[in-house]
């Protein structure tokens, strides 16, 4: 499983922010919510649940700063919504 790294407003894999091979990048919004808007995996490494593996990461930093999510990402508001598991940091609407 590949480590995803936390970078300035942006999770990712890869050897470099400036260059990822897959990210997700989110926009604080006040103190409690980070809002994600975009998700992108290289075409190489699609079909291997990189983006889901982005979206845990979230999830977690979520948990650990008790902040909400708001996903305005398609992918990623999919993501969220289908699993039971995340819905204790999914904003309410």
């Amino acid at each position: 499983m590949n480590r995803v790294k936390h970078g300035d407003k942006m999770f990712y894999l890869g050897d470099s922010p400036d260059k990822p091979d897959a990210m997700m990048t989110y926009v604080p919004n006040g103190d409690d919510k980070i809002v994600i808007d975009h998700t992108e995996v290289n075409e190489a490494l699609r079909g291997q649940g990189i983006g889901q593996q982005l979206v845990a990461a979230a999830v977690e930093y979520a948990r650990e700063t008790h902040k909400k999510i708001v996903p305005v990402c398609p992918y990623a508001k999919k993501i969220l919504e289908e699993n039971k598991e995340y819905q204790d940091v999914l904003a309410a609407e």
